[in-house]
């Protein structure tokens, strides 16, 4: 029991610990399960992937530790990362580094089982050693691989289908280090179990404030607008002025549908900021009652006004960014509705 201890509930207790220092909840239980769950997936095809290339081509263990299941291993795991961002299931650094975490929890958890079937009458100091030193590696270095590609993807849209690069390098060559074993392995599990962890949670505490000041100050911007778009003034801004320009080169129709559109998304954003506020505060607001003939009524403007329309919607689509990840939040707590008796 000492052992199954030692080997699985390290990387257990400490994404723990990152979910609770969430004080918006922005990652759900479903979906830290989920992170959990593909990383374990990612595991065993990556024990599958290391023995077939051992095997075919006679690489030796020493070398295939060091060099090759660094590399394999690492990719899998941040191929997951890319899936998320590239469907917008990150909205921020925070719960980037979170479900990054959760991805590398579950590959260590999968690979020390394989390793205490493999190895039963292993030593109290070798599942020390995996359990705080080889088990933690894997959830801070794909935490590292989510947290620089979101922060990438944010600051250059265009580049974000390479923003898992520097981070999966620098996890590569942690990796790789660690299976070097220039130090002692107790040693060297010291060293990672104090820096990996430190430096992920500095970085989740800097971006859980960055978080809060962008909310804050976002719903603040998103109310404001919400109160121009209504106002008689609307025409005079720079806001209005695009729309009547837009007017003299579209259908009237397809127009009033992009002010309807921007209204909504507008909407979308504050409920959603407002209800990670509430959060903050230790409340659970349920989504609108209306969302799902909201969301419909979205979709039905987006097919009306089509692609080259929404084009030319971009320059004013503030809160297009985080759109999609705003409609998740606000989809994950839609009421559900049951009938009674």
């Amino acid at each position: 029991m000492l052992t199954i201890a030692l080997a699985l509930v390290p990387v257990v207790a400490f994404l723990a610990a990152l979910w609770l220092m969430d004080a918006f909840r922005l990652v759900s239980r479903a979906t830290l399960a989920r992170s959990i769950g593909c990383g374990a997936g990612v595991a065993v095809i990556s024990l599958w992937l290391n023995a077939w290339l051992q095997h075919t081509f006679s690489i030796p263990s020493t070398p295939l530790q060091r060099y090759v299941a660094p590399v394999v291993e690492e990719i899998a795991k941040a191929l997951v990362v890319v899936g998320l961002i590239s469907t917008a299931s990150v909205g921020f650094l925070v719960d980037a580094a979170l479900q990054g975490f959760a991805i590398g929890a579950g590959f260590a958890l999968v690979e020390n089982l394989w390793y205490l079937r493999e190895i039963p009458d292993g030593s109290i100091a070798l599942w020390a050693v995996r359990g705080f030193g080889t088990a933690l590696l894997h959830g801070a270095v794909t935490a590292i691989i989510a947290i620089v590609a979101k922060t990438i993807a944010d600051r250059w849209p265009d580049r974000a289908a390479f923003g898992v690069l520097p981070g999966l390098a620098a996890a590569i060559a942690i990796h790789s280090g660690f299976n070097h074993r220039v130090l002692p392995p107790l040693a060297e599990t010291l060293v990672l179990l104090v820096a990996l962890p430190l430096l992920v949670v500095v970085v989740f505490e800097r971006s859980e404030r960055a978080t809060r000041e962008w909310i804050g100050a976002g719903l603040d911007l998103d109310i404001a607008l919400i109160d121009l778009l209504n106002s008689p003034e609307f025409s005079l801004t720079r806001f209005g002025s695009y729309l009547h320009e837009l007017r003299t080169r579209m259908p009237g129709r397809l127009v009033a549908d992009m002010y309807c559109l921007l209204r909504l998304e507008l909407e979308l954003s504050a409920q959603a900021k407002g209800m990670l506020l509430a959060r903050e505060s230790g409340l659970e607001l349920p989504a609108d009652d209306e969302l799902e003939a909201t969301l419909a009524e979205r979709r039905s403007l987006e097919a009306s006004i089509g692609k080259t329309g929404l084009l030319a919607l971009d320059p004013l689509r503030i809160t297009s960014r985080r759109d999609r990840w705003h409609r998740q939040l606000l989809q994950a707590r839609r009421p559900s509705v049951r009938p009674r008796g």
